[in-house]
């Protein structure tokens, strides 16, 4: 199983894209799609692997908030 962390995008600088992951940024690789400032990504191991959009980005972190405060 693989997880991705959505993040909105900061900065685009060539293949690499400085992402916050609320409130926290990392540079990650943005080789695999085209992304630009206040595109929401998910990343998986430094890698964005798609683009979404803000309500799913939303949803994603409000679920994995959720099972961190639950313990699941």
């Amino acid at each position: 199983m693989c997880l991705g962390i959505p993040g909105r995008v900061v900065e685009v600088r060539g293949n690499r894209a400085l992402v916050d992951f609320g409130g926290v940024t990392r540079e990650v690789d943005a080789s695999l799609e085209e992304v630009s400032p206040g595109d929401y990504v998910l990343v998986h191991v430094g890698i964005v692997i798609a683009r979404i959009d803000e309500r799913e980005a939303l949803e994603i972190t409000n679920l994995l908030r959720e099972m961190m405060e639950t313990g699941v």
